[in-house]
């Protein structure tokens, strides 16, 4: 019998350089790099390899025009560091499963932390008390560039005139660890206590052979788990777009619940979806739950989060969906400072009126399939973009773990 309070989070982590856009350094970047206007079709999230700091400044400024997220490998490691140390910068941690444990101590609930590569930057920045463990031999660092930029950046620079209509956040890597993700040799043993697994990392993998040796290895080791603990997959942009296919079947007879982002459900669909249309959605989520039949599929966008699933699944994460709602919104005004106090105060606020009226819709079309959760009305100058789902990631598993003890 799975034990809920035995939390472990999986499977890499690392060390994030984050830094918000700036218009000066960018146009000065288009105006020495020679970059025009028909450039900026950037790929979809995923797909394509980033060779240079042009490609790299390219890539950002396709994103910034339409207001989109993203995650890219970048061949060059150089290009990573050069672009950084243009912009003031600082050292985070970085990976779902980091920040989602960290969170989660925040609520209360301890987990242990699979890692494939830590240094004394990651031991420095780790809250006191984490415990992880780790299939690397040594020290290793290979730092995340992580690129926020607010909504209403302009940039006008030869004939580039863009407004950014959203805020978001761009990820790049070049990350030898994350891309092997080798798991310890004693994962199983840990897996047979446990009562909760988050599984996320696989997109930084970029050799197939080595992709389908993990994905055997994992299977192996979950093998150990008890019946009734909870597996719960989060989705990202793969830097290998078809191998996303592959780590699903693979994996997905052992999901319970499968989580995704609004970039990761257009990106299955290869279409544009209207967050705010009901029937739009309800299309989306048939079209999307048919690809990925788990349990229980879990998207969580800036308007809302839902749950998706057969019988009673959807309703018995309605506490987790919130949780994870609350969490997102308290990162997204006050960063990683944010209070007790700062969680209460948000918690009393109104949701967005649009988005109440959008899960009423839908569940009108869809009944107790789906449980939706709105989001809050928030007016932020200075919103913080980084981590938001891993934010809500850790809210969600943590109401999961404390509703197992209850």
């Amino acid at each position: 019998m799975a034990d809920p309070s035995r939390v472990l989070l999986g499977l890499g982590g690392c060390v994030d350089y984050e830094l918000k856009l700036t218009a000066a350094v960018l146009e000065k970047l288009i105006v020495d790099h020679g970059i025009v206007a028909a450039e900026l079709t950037s790929p979809a999230p995923g797909s394509g390899w980033v060779a240079s700091e042009r490609d790299l400044v390219v890539s950002i400024l396709g994103y910034v025009a339409r207001g989109g997220g993203g995650e890219h490998y970048v061949a060059s490691a150089p290009a990573l560091s050069t672009f950084a140390d243009r912009f003031p910068h600082r050292q985070t941690l970085g990976g779902t499963s980091v920040r989602a444990g960290i969170l989660m101590s925040r609520l209360g609930v301890p987990s242990t932390l699979h890692l494939v590569t830590v240094n004394d930057t990651f031991r420095r920045l780790l809250p006191p008390g984490t415990e992880y463990i780790t299939s690397g031999a040594g020290d290793t660092f290979y730092p995340h560039l992580i690129v926020q930029y607010d909504q209403g950046l302009w940039i006008r620079a030869n004939d580039i005139d863009i407004h950014a209509p959203y805020p978001n956040r761009l990820i790049y890597v070049n990350d030898p660890a994350n891309g092997d993700m080798r798991l310890t040799d004693d994962l199983g043993d840990r897996l047979g206590k446990a009562g909760v697994f988050l599984i996320s990392g696989f997109n930084a993998m970029r050799d197939r052979a080595e992709l389908d040796v993990r994905l055997a290895a994992l299977r192996e080791h979950m093998r150990q788990l008890p019946d009734d603990a909870v597996t719960y997959f989060e989705d990202a942009a793969y830097h290998e777009p078809a191998f996303s296919a592959r780590v699903r079947e693979a994996l997905l007879d052992r999901i319970d619940v499968y989580g995704l982002n609004e970039d990761e459900l257009q990106a299955y669909l290869g279409r544009p979806v209207d967050l705010l249309d009901a029937a739009d959605v309800a299309d989306a989520l048939t079209a999307v739950h048919a690809l990925i039949p788990v349990p229980t599929l879990v998207l969580h966008t800036k308007y809302w989060a839902l749950a998706l699933g057969a019988g009673d699944d959807a309703g018995d994460h309605a506490g987790a969906l919130d949780t994870g709602t609350v969490m997102a919104a308290a990162r997204y005004v006050h960063g990683d400072d944010f209070t007790d106090a700062d969680v209460a105060r948000l918690r009393s606020l109104p949701r967005r009126p649009e988005s109440v009226a959008f899960a009423a819709a839908l569940r009108a079309r869809l009944g107790d399939a789906v449980h939706c959760v709105a989001g809050f009305a928030l007016d932020v100058p200075d919103p913080t973009t980084v981590g938001l789902g891993d934010t809500f990631v850790g809210g969600f598993l943590a109401s999961v773990a404390k509703k197992g003890l209850s």
